[in-house]
């Protein structure tokens, strides 16, 4: 996989259960009521630009953290994904210590989407799981504390589909591209509807805020937003834009988190931000920690030494079951 990740602890691993429209994976926060992880996107580049460094500090944070799992927020395989499920750039010798929950990027539509997707990946290493769009819910006890929603972008931007030029997408299972969409929308907005857990957090690769060189993405403004408004998510986090970056709402309480600093970055570009939204941009690599506990989110961002740049807070009243 390129990220060379050492971490000591216990690996957790998701159980499906049921889900009558999107796949549906359960697991137990640990012990003490929390939940930790790492996140990171636009990474996949065997080590070049400065890949290997970030990786490392993802080892040292990691096992700092105890993390249970790694987020990836696409764009996992560069230049043009895997080309199949034989591909040498899906290495699992020490790469995968701790569950990886991963979505697809545009660099990975350019490649063979159904190989990064394939079960053959995870049975070769079950700490792998890439899916087009899924569902994650974190328990403690009874209480369903934290359930993330990861969604498919790359089929909602429409240059992909009109402006091809030099680069080719596999498409397959996407078409008809409007019935795909349509069909995703509803699911989303049905599972947050349905969600009883304390925090929503939706992740994909594109961004819907952004200061960065792609600004935000006007097909996930127009369409996914609104959901995400109308269901009352706090978390939305994504790749794309290869920088650090966190953008709070007026309109409402999501705050907007870009984790794209895997590996190429440093384009010179920040466009113009409302001072009052935007809480940090970083146009460099890094990483970003997250922990979840029934009451509090914590969000703390790395650069590639494991220097602390920003750090976040947010808490919610827990309110007793009679």
């Amino acid at each position: 996989m390129g990220l060379q990740l050492v971490f000591i602890g216990t690996i957790a691993l998701c159980l499906v259960v049921s889900s009558a429209v999107l796949e549906r994976f359960e697991q137990a926060l640990k012990q003490d009521g929390s939940l930790s992880f790492l996140v990171i996107g636009d990474w996949g580049r065997k080590g070049a630009y400065n890949q290997s460094k970030v990786a490392f500090q993802m080892g040292v944070i990691g096992q700092q953290l105890d993390i249970d799992f790694v987020i990836s927020t696409g764009d996992n395989f560069y230049d043009s994904g895997l080309t199949g499920i034989d591909d040498p750039d899906f290495d699992t010798a020490s790469s995968l210590q701790k569950q990886w929950y991963s979505v697809l990027g545009n660099h990975d539509y350019r490649g063979n989407v159904e190989a990064q997707l394939s079960p053959v990946l995870t049975n070769l290493d079950k700490r792998w799981l890439c899916l087009r769009s899924f569902i994650c819910l974190f328990t403690f006890f009874v209480s369903e504390v934290a359930e993330f929603f990861f969604v498919d972008t790359t089929p909602f931007v429409d240059k992909y589909f009109i402006e091809p030029k030099d680069h080719v997408y596999d498409w397959s299972g996407i078409l008809p591209r409007k019935q795909y969409i349509s069909n995703l929308l509803k699911d989303v907005d049905l599972a947050l509807q349905q969600s009883n857990a304390k925090w929503k957090i939706v992740v994909g690769h594109h961004t819907i805020r952004s200061a960065g060189v792609h600004g935000n993405t006007d097909e996930l403004v127009k369409q996914l937003l609104p959901i995400l408004e109308a269901n009352n998510i706090d978390l939305y986090i994504n790749g794309h834009d290869h920088c650090l970056q966190h953008i709070s709402s007026f309109d409402s309480a999501i705050q907007f988190l870009t984790c794209g600093g895997g590996s190429k970055a440093w384009r010179g570009v920040v466009n113009w931000w409302k001072p009052e939204e935007m809480k940090f941009y970083y146009d460099g690599q890094g990483v970003m920690s997250v922990k979840v506990t029934e009451t509090e989110i914590d969000i703390v961002f790395y650069d590639v030494y494991g220097h602390v740049l920003h750090k976040w807070n947010t808490s919610k009243q827990l309110h007793a079951s009679w």
